[in-house]
């Protein structure tokens, strides 16, 4: 296929997902990110944004990032390895580190690129032996960066075995783990999200940790979608569920509720940690977070531990919507988290009602396969303390009108 077909058929490829209603459009915001934001000169409820807390037009936050700018510059223009490491950059690491309950944490440009360091850097060595092998046990639903990772694992280390259990199946990771006690393998990872973002269901992390300890295996768990969403003090769903300081390994971001920028870290044991920044590739060869980005992010560290009244705030408004969208006749996932999938049905369907609430006043978007299984579309509402009563309620009558005139309550 020369160039010139190869772009004819993606034309055709475009138009097919036009026709299908599964073309994903990007909706310009002319405002800073919010409870509520400008779309085409008018304010829109925003319910499809990962700014849990509502921090990244928070003026502290923004102040922070100024000071970071005007103190440290625009950017390290290297690797820290390389080009040195700024006293910031460890800082945050001993901040996160502290915040989800580990001895240390290394910075990446993002959580996705900390995913694929983390499997590849660890099972791609061979620790001086010759046969072995390693396995890691994958929850179903995990985000497309453990996938990725794990997939990049068995790439470079074709020794590494991968398995999936069912969602949150704890038996049947159980029957895996049995079927495979007398396998020998060296190394034995659970991976699973704290939240899984395409449904607010949280993993059952006490029941996991058991697991893990029963049989020596690690516990990798990514927290993007709960460190600073969940738990009384917001150190996420190792706290909220119980296992706050019992987790080996913690993934996350500080691109959602801490602040909506940019940048990830793993968090674990120190030689972990140390052998991490030794043999991570996406750390050894790609710049590390810019200096704004770091100081804003230590800044909303800051401000959930000296009033993490703000992580109450942002339940409160969840317990809200979720229990107002139910009584409106709308069929969701239930749960706790700030996630409220909005259940459809068919791609067509939630686009067409993603475009109407725009028109209403919420800006919210529809998930479709194969983001998510076929048949069950959705509209992922997301919550954030940011939201007023009355911008919930908004959002709640604009469900209720279009809702109606699709036939869908």
């Amino acid at each position: 296929m020369n160039p010139t077909e190869l772009y004819s058929t993606l034309d055709r490829e475009l138009a097919s997902f036009k026709e299908a209603k599964t073309f994903k459009y990007e909706v310009p915001l002319e405002s800073e990110q919010g409870g509520e934001v400008m779309v085409e000169g008018h304010k829109v409820v925003m319910l499809a944004s990962n700014n849990y807390l509502g921090l990244s037009n928070h003026p502290r936050i923004k102040a922070a990032a100024h000071r970071g700018l005007d103190e440290w510059g625009y950017g390290m223009a290297s690797v820290r390895f390389l080009c040195g490491t700024e006293p910031i950059h460890v800082e945050l690491e001993q901040r996160i580190a502290r915040f989800v309950g580990c001895e240390s944490a290394i910075l990446h440009s993002s959580c996705f690129a900390a995913n694929e360091a983390f499997f590849t850097a660890l099972l791609a060595n061979d620790f001086g032996q010759t046969d072995y092998q390693d396995v890691i046990y994958s929850d179903q639903l995990n985000h497309a960066s453990i996938i990725d990772g794990v997939r990049l694992a068995r790439a470079v280390a074709k020794q590494t075995v991968s398995r999936l259990y069912r969602n949150g199946d704890v038996n049947h990771l159980r029957e895996m783990l049995e079927e495979d006690r007398d396998k020998n393998y060296r190394i034995k990872i659970i991976a699973t999200d704290g939240v899984f973002s395409m449904e607010g269901l949280l993993a059952p992390l006490a029941e996991l940790r058991s697991l893990a300890t029963e049989h020596n295996a690690l516990l990798f768990v990514d927290e993007s979608h709960a460190t600073g969403a969940l738990g009384k003090t917001g150190r996420g769903a190792v706290e909220e569920l119980g296992v706050f300081g019992q987790v080996d390994v913690i993934t996350g971001t500080f691109g959602k509720a801490l602040g909506g920028a940019s940048g990830g870290f793993i968090a674990g044991s120190s030689p972990l940690i140390e052998f991490l920044r030794q043999k991570s590739r996406p750390y050894t060869f790609s710049n590390t977070m810019p200096p704004s980005v770091v100081v804003a992010s230590i800044e909303a560290i800051t401000m959930i531990e000296e009033d993490p009244s703000i992580v109450n705030q942002l339940r409160e408004n969840t317990n809200y919507f979720r229990r107002r969208i139910v009584e409106l006749g709308f069929k969701i996932i239930e749960g706790r988290h700030p996630i409220v999938p909005v259940m459809l049905g068919e791609a067509a369907l939630a686009q067409d009602m993603s475009r109407e609430l725009l028109g209403e006043g919420v800006y919210v978007k529809g998930l479709w396969y194969p983001v998510v299984p076929k048949g069950e579309a959705r509209l992922r509402a997301q919550i954030s303390a940011a939201h007023t009563h009355e911008d919930l309620d908004h959002t709640l009558e604009a469900f209720d009108k279009v809702g109606r005139r699709l036939g869908v309550i």
